[in-house]
């Protein structure tokens, strides 16, 4: 199972309670502990109890595993390429044996942050307007969450054409290629708005130019930017003069889902097919063919790979 997917439950070590062998589970890098001060706050979905970690082990510095006597590292607490692995109870989230398992296996990333990020983060308003900067999968649940929320104008922008129809899918409104123009896309954005901008400019790349075009793209004095991408760069350049009026510019893990308390309605959605995640799977393959997944991501009409392990 890895860091996206969904496992079932082999054993259970001392102490642990409300999961039995047999559990459908998914993996989650933000736990929920429901009793520190961030997790019973609506301001946050960091718990303080079980911070995520991002050092490739587990919270008390050791790692779970180990390969012909050399320790093997974790990604975000949990992630694993492995058939087995070992977890703390935190970090994991039982599901609905009903939930379709296909689509449950873009959930604990991905689609949800993106789709998060709309709907917790900035509090969307009804009859708002969003520009989702990156078509990924992350951007397209950012457009879908943004549509939920009642946005009226989703504009997406990916310089892949071929991510317009996916964007259409789930309810985008308006697509801006930035290969197909010589206008900065903070330009392009306003175009579409009567040169005012949009109330909110989720970013879901880590490109950091486009962190200053989100930026720019947003309506003066009440625009609302949300960095969800991460990018390789621990620094990168802003337009403070930008931020000075009146724009807010926040950070988003995880889109600001709680896990236990957030995640499952997600789940109900995909249930009642309110949400279609079938857009979202391009390329199924299976764990021995893992080693193709790099090139997969490369062609144009990738979006999400399904690894059966």
């Amino acid at each position: 199972m890895g860091h996206e997917g969904v496992g079932v439950v082999e054993s259970i070590g001392e102490g642990v309670t409300g999961l039995k062998e047999g559990d459908l589970v998914i993996p989650t890098y933000v736990a929920e502990c429901r009793t520190c001060e961030n997790c019973i706050s609506e301001k946050t979905n960091l718990c303080l109890k079980y911070p995520t970690s991002y050092n490739g082990l587990m919270l008390d510095g050791s790692s779970r595993m180990t390969i012909g006597g050399q320790t093997a590292y974790h990604a975000f607490s949990c992630s694993t390429w492995c058939q087995y692995m070992v977890i703390n109870l935190n970090f994991l989230l039982k599901i609905d044996p009903k939930t379709p398992l296909p689509g449950a296996t873009f959930l604990s990333c991905g689609f949800s942050t993106g789709y998060g990020a709309a709907w917790k983060e900035p509090m969307l308003q009804n009859a708002s307007s969003v520009a989702v900067f990156g078509l990924g999968p992350v951007g397209l649940g950012a457009i879908k969450g943004a549509k939920s929320q009642g946005a009226i104008k989703v504009i997406g922008i990916d310089k892949n054409p071929m991510k317009e129809a996916k964007g259409q899918a789930f309810g985008m409104t308006d697509f801006i290629n930035p290969e197909q123009s010589d206008k900065p896309i903070a330009e392009l954005v306003k175009d579409l708005t009567g040169g005012m901008g949009v109330d909110y400019s989720l970013v879901c790349t880590g490109v950091p130019p486009l962190i200053n075009q989100a930026i720019q793209s947003t309506k003066l004095g009440t625009g609302k930017i949300i960095q969800i991408g991460v990018t390789e760069e621990a620094n990168v350049n802003i337009n403070i003069l930008e931020l000075l009026f009146g724009r807010t510019l926040k950070g988003s893990i995880f889109g600001g889902l709680k896990p236990k308390t957030d995640l499952p309605i997600i789940f109900e959605k995909c249930k009642n097919r309110e949400i279609q995640l079938d857009e979202l799977k391009s390329h199924e393959i299976k764990l021995e063919d893992a080693n193709k997944v790099s090139e997969l991501l490369k062609q144009p009409d990738c979006v999400k790979i399904l690894i059966h392990i």
